[in-house]
């Protein structure tokens, strides 16, 4: 155990220690300052539009613009960009160290190539859920101190949802929670693609190819990709949205949870059992 102990505190300052961490930082950071700035000064006017319509069937009153609806929307925002900011990192776990050469001078430490990899992507994890806590004190905290709380006007692609504001906080803990699955996935994927890659730049372009092309195919109601939607990981990334509606869908949300956890495990899998075999000296 201190051995693995070892590692992991060894990955953990490698992924501290590069400079491309940090870009994802930075990338969050701006963007919701930007958006949050935006909606600060022109939102209200923006909404104006949204209320008009509504005021013919509901008496709209309250604080629409809140923090809850800014995060809402900082969410579904930043959950596009946030797999190219995970793949940065991830990406480059173990094609970097072989192009670099350094690859074969870490496996010449006492730990075996399954702690070593399993280490790597505990590491991609972390900087993952450093990440999403980033994202959410950035877009739930900041939010809620600048427009204020109240209810959630939750737009979804069939209904519009009013969520009470006392009845919100545990869904935004789900809510990052599923956003954590859905962005492991991607880390495990990047890290998949690592080990069989020997450069650094191929794995990250891999990763974001994947996912357009698994889009593209969700975008589409044709009954031969309807037989692969369910089973493609990018169907069950914007789950997290689904706990915003009344009544939850629960059975939809536990499944796309099983999902996302089931490409984690093959993922890793997979990496594990191809990095056990790989030939670094060639």
């Amino acid at each position: 155990m201190k051995e693995f102990i070892a590692i992991l505190t060894n990955e953990l300052y490698k992924t501290i220690k590069r400079p491309r961490t940090y870009i994802g930082f930075g990338v969050i950071i701006f963007i919701c300052a930007m958006l949050q700035a935006a909606f600060y000064h022109d939102g209200k006017e923006i909404l104006s539009f949204v209320t008009q319509q509504l005021d013919n069937v509901f008496n709209v009153q309250g604080n629409i613009l809140n923090g809850n609806l800014i995060c809402f929307i900082l969410l579904q925002t930043l959950i596009v960009q946030m797999p190219l900011l995970v793949a940065l990192v991830t990406g480059d776990s173990v094609s970097g160290e072989t192009a670099s050469g350094t690859i074969r001078f870490l496996l010449t430490t006492p730990g075996s190539r399954t702690k070593i990899i399993v280490a790597k992507w505990l590491a991609g994890l972390f900087y993952t859920l450093i990440l999403l806590l980033l994202l959410g004190f950035m877009a739930l905290i900041v939010s809620k101190w600048i427009f204020g709380t109240g209810d959630l006007m939750a737009l979804n692609s069939e209904s519009l949802t009013i969520i009470r504001g006392d009845d919100i906080n545990w869904r935004w803990g789900w809510a990052f929670l599923i956003a954590f699955l859905s962005l492991g996935v991607v880390a495990s994927l990047a890290q998949m693609l690592s080990c069989f890659i020997d450069n650094s730049i191929t794995p990250i372009v891999s990763v974001m190819a994947i996912i357009i092309v698994f889009t593209i195919i969700g975008m589409f109601d044709l009954p031969s990709f309807d037989v692969l939607k369910p089973f493609l990981f990018t169907t069950h990334m914007i789950s997290w949205k689904s706990l915003f509606e009344d009544p939850i869908p629960l059975s939809d949300i536990y499944f796309s949870s099983i999902v996302l956890l089931i490409h984690i495990v093959l993922f890793l899998s997979v990496s594990i059992f191809y990095f056990k075999r790989k030939d670094i000296l060639t």
